[in-house]
């Protein structure tokens, strides 16, 4: 039984603490689309993502009008294309990203996952089709998000695939320049890739899944920090309880929202994610939560203690809300789309060096993060190494995406507008990696893969 305090609280989280459901993303299987003529292949694609999908934004603005919640995205995510498209008679698979942009369109979302390849262990024609195709599937459409898992715990880290990465990245910001780069933020590079994630870039519909699924991304950064005001110069056990209590209301808001949207589609619900996804609005940022529990600036030492507290807290406050949890489910912290981020990056105070150090504790990786357009493909490639054995030794999922932007060098900013953001270009090492780059072959998994 709801008490009228609960209404009150939810009220205000939404009202004034920047409250919203991120994102309503369904999931759509595309195995029963193959075939061996592209085009018949192409048509299937349209007309099952079409079909399933025709009422999604319809039906998540009824629900953000009915229970004055706002929804911020409606997306699709869909089988990796790579194993879509793997068996078709053409070497081309752009058409396909241009048929999935096409349907994005048709039905009103704003962006569609799974321009995809999982290569952690070595590449099938497919997956070296798609590879080859990133760069200008991403520059010619416009809702398109691709991402390619390029390491596991189980089956460690395909350095080839890493190698050719970097290479893309530099290909498709190149290609993205009129826009300073955009193309790199829609592509990610993972480590353990999930495969019910709801969030962009990284999201696929996963082989495991059911034939279409409702996933929901809540964010409330913001209610976390208000919160935290409550408890000035309280212990951390008191700051943990406090993250708990709020991450469980935050996420019984998602559940409600996946269950009536679920309901409403016709379409089994999956998973709540949990991750406290922030924006550049003042007052919806990570980066000010940390702060909050007593550093000067982000990126100072005992960021990363802080943010560890964060991650744990969150999960275990959102696990008691929902029948079902999954995707990445923890703190995101990617620097372009966190005013907080934005700013302790621009100080000098929030390195790349320290970025990958929070990465070990909290959920995703290197994320959003621009560095100067003359960046090596090599160093790229060494950073997504980096965060790619992160994941893999730490049983996590971890992931990369950077934008070389352009023309742009340290004292530079670029912005992308909306979620996405604007963030100042940060130093990388000038020392080369590409001596280590070069050596290719398999990083292999770690001992605490063998777990049979």
């Amino acid at each position: 039984m709801l008490s009228l305090n609960n209404i009150f609280d939810t009220i205000n989280m939404i009202d004034k603490q920047h409250l919203d459901i991120r994102t309503i993303t369904m999931g759509i299987s595309l195995l029963d689309c193959m075939s061996e003529d592209p085009k018949r292949c192409c048509d299937k694609i349209y007309d099952k993502i079409t079909k399933y999908a025709e009422n999604l934004v319809k039906t998540g603005e009824n629900i953000e009008s009915e229970f004055g919640i706002p929804i911020v995205h409606k997306r699709i995510s869909v089988t990796p294309m790579a194993l879509v498209a793997g068996g078709c008679d053409t070497e081309d698979l752009v058409p396909f990203a241009k048929t999935m942009d096409r349907a994005a369109k048709a039905c009103g979302v704003n962006f569609i996952g799974g321009f995809s390849a999982l290569v952690q262990k070595g590449f099938a024609r497919g997956d070296e089709l798609l590879l080859r195709a990133i760069p200008q599937a991403l520059a010619e459409t416009d809702f398109v998000c691709s991402s390619v898992n390029v390491g596991s715990t189980r089956a460690g880290i395909n350095m080839d695939a890493v190698a050719r990465m970097g290479r893309i990245i530099k290909e498709t910001a190149h290609l993205t320049r009129e826009q300073e780069g955009l193309g790199c933020a829609k592509l990610v590079v993972f480590c353990n890739a999930v495969e019910d994630n709801p969030f962009m870039a990284g999201a696929f519909h996963g082989v495991g899944e059911a034939d279409t699924v409702i996933n929901v991304g809540v964010s409330g950064p913001g209610v976390v920090y208000h919160a935290l005001q409550g408890c000035k110069g309280q212990p951390f056990d008191v700051v943990a309880e406090t993250i708990k209590k709020t991450a469980f209301r935050i996420t019984r808001v998602g559940q409600l929202v996946a269950q009536e949207a679920s309901r409403r589609l016709g379409v089994p619900f999956g998973v709540v994610d949990l991750s406290l996804a922030p924006t550049p609005a003042v007052g919806d940022s990570v980066a000010r939560i940390l702060e909050e529990m007593g550093l000067a600036v982000c990126g100072t030492h005992g960021t990363t203690a802080a943010l560890a507290m964060l991650n744990d807290a969150v999960k275990k406050g959102g696990l008691m809300a929902s029948s079902s949890v999954g995707g990445l489910s923890g703190a995101f912290i990617p620097v372009s789309e966190d005013e907080g981020m934005i700013a302790a990056a621009r100080s000098g105070v929030l390195t790349l060096d320290k970025l990958e150090a929070m990465t070990c504790v909290c959920s995703v990786g290197l994320d959003m993060i621009a560095v100067p357009g003359d960046t090596s493909a090599e160093t790229i490639s060494a950073i997504i190494a980096d965060e790619a054995a992160v994941g893999m030794v730490n049983s996590k999922t971890t992931a990369v995406r950077l934008i070389p932007a352009p023309g742009k060098t340290v004292g530079d900013e670029v912005s992308f507008g909306g979620l996405l953001g604007a963030a100042p270009i940060m130093p990388v090492h000038p020392e080369s990696s590409a001596d280590f780059i070069a050596r290719g072959g398999r990083i292999p998994a770690p001992m605490q893969s063998l777990k049979n």
